[in-house]
């Protein structure tokens, strides 16, 4: 077999038609992603739109890259059929048939000579310097397609899947967004007025101005996938959206509140005036309490009762002037913080209550274990003993007169106790003589 330069040893008959028929179906198939990419609705979009930053650099360079592709694909076809047509010549053909087959089928003989405007702008397959027109062989071309293919398709597929997800979405938030604000301005969640109608204003201007640039630099909202070589491998980026989206849930469950609000507000109110009163009448009854507790009890300390708050009076006065004018958005806070101080105030009216009345309840303790001994004894027949009768009759003394000593007292019960356990601790049938005094003791 004869060598011809630069193709290499020519091919025979097999070998050529095996490398027609690879390149027809190679053909086929460039042709057909060729097609797509031209009807593919993300390239419609791009060459529609007005296009900023990184998108408009990108397709500019996408768009030199389709024109390019396609003065390759013609160049390919041609050369593809001058080989197709030099192989039918004739059934067998002839040396010199071969030889220009291997010479059109393996050696540079492809030149392609495309736009100013395109060779500049396409990307080159080796990052080198752009030429106005360049040799090829038929494989190396088609490695130049495939190049200039998947980077074409990779910048569509990747605007497409950004303007497919993030418009949409933008237009349902913003149409909720309009909803939120029917339901916010009635209760006064308006803004300068209120936070969430400030957040409101900040949500609408965020979204409008995110759409604006998601259709005009859909590329600055991607995020490719981490070693991912497909084209379109990625996804759009949402982090503004849903951070508006979280925001806008936050202004609504605030409106919720109010409108909660506005529907409890005369029932909360009531409750709140019912709370208040019962620490009132707790503080007055502690009062009252006091003046019983200094008059019956000597040497204790009783602590001071404070008066009500007025405070929340006027606070509570304020709450209902809101609701009398709908101002659901300054009742809603007002009222939460009321119901807490209420809450705390009828505790604290509960606990001087009890810190007053201690010592009666002290005394009230005393009397009691003092009749408990005293039934105690009765039920063992000591009850006439002249030593518990003294006792019980001094403690009695003590804890039912006024001013009692509750100090004094209780040594007074003590002893009425102590005695009363030794009687009842004693033997009442000893086996034998015990202190000197005989059985009869």
């Amino acid at each position: 077999m004869g060598v011809t330069d630069p193709a290499g040893p020519v091919m025979d008959r097999d070998e050529v038609d095996r490398a027609l028929a690879r390149l027809g179906a190679e053909h086929e198939a460039i042709e057909t992603s060729l097609l797509a990419l031209q009807d593919h609705a993300g390239r419609r979009l791009l060459e529609g739109a007005e296009l900023t930053g990184v998108t408009k650099e990108r397709w500019q360079a996408a768009e030199a890259s389709i024109t390019l592709l396609w003065a390759y694909f013609d160049a390919y076809t041609d050369a593809l059929r001058s080989a197709r047509d030099i192989r039918s010549r004739r059934r067998w053909s002839s040396r010199e048939d071969l030889v220009e087959l291997t010479e059109l089928l393996r050696g540079e003989s492809v030149t392609v000579a495309g736009s100013a405007h395109a060779i500049a702008n396409a990307p080159t397959l080796h990052g080198g310097p752009s030429k106005l027109s360049e040799q090829f062989s038929l494989v190396t071309l088609v490695d130049r397609m495939n190049e200039l293919y998947a980077t074409s398709l990779d910048m569509v597929v990747a605007a497409d899947a950004v303007w497919s997800a993030l418009p949409a979405r933008i237009d349902l938030l913003a149409a909720e967004l309009q909803r939120t604000r029917r339901l916010a301005h009635p209760v006064g969640v308006r803004p300068g007025e209120h936070p969430a109608g400030d957040d409101l204003e900040r949500i609408t201007r965020t979204l409008t101005s995110l759409r604006e640039q998601v259709v005009s630099d859909p590329l600055a909202f991607w995020i490719r996938a981490e070693g991912s070589t497909a084209p379109g491998g990625g996804k759009p980026d949402t982090t503004v959206y849903d951070r508006e989206a979280r925001a806008l849930e936050d202004v609504r469950r605030e409106i919720d509140a109010v409108l909660t609000v506005r529907q409890d507000a005369e029932t909360r109110l009531v409750k709140l005036r019912d709370v208040l009163s019962r620490a009132d009448r707790t503080l007055a009854e502690a009062r009252t309490a006091r003046t019983e507790v200094l008059a019956k009890i000597a040497a204790t300390e009783v602590p001071v009762v404070g008066g009500p708050p007025t405070v929340l009076q006027e606070q509570l006065a304020t709450a209902a002037e809101y609701r009398r004018h709908a101002q659901w958005h300054r009742l809603s806070p007002l009222l939460e913080s009321l119901e807490q101080k209420a809450e705390d105030e009828l505790l604290r009216a509960r606990e001087s209550l009890t810190a007053v009345t201690a010592p009666l309840a002290v005394r009230a303790e005393l009397r009691g274990r003092l009749d408990a001994y005293k039934a105690k004894v009765a039920r063992h027949g000591l009850a006439e003993d002249s030593l518990l009768v003294e006792r019980y009759d001094a403690a009695r003394r003590m804890l039912w007169s006024a001013p009692c000593d509750l100090r004094v007292a209780e040594q007074a019960v003590l002893r009425y106790q102590h005695a009363a356990a030794e009687l009842l601790a004693a033997p009442r049938v000893p086996d034998g003589p015990q202190d000197g005094r005989g059985p009869g003791a």
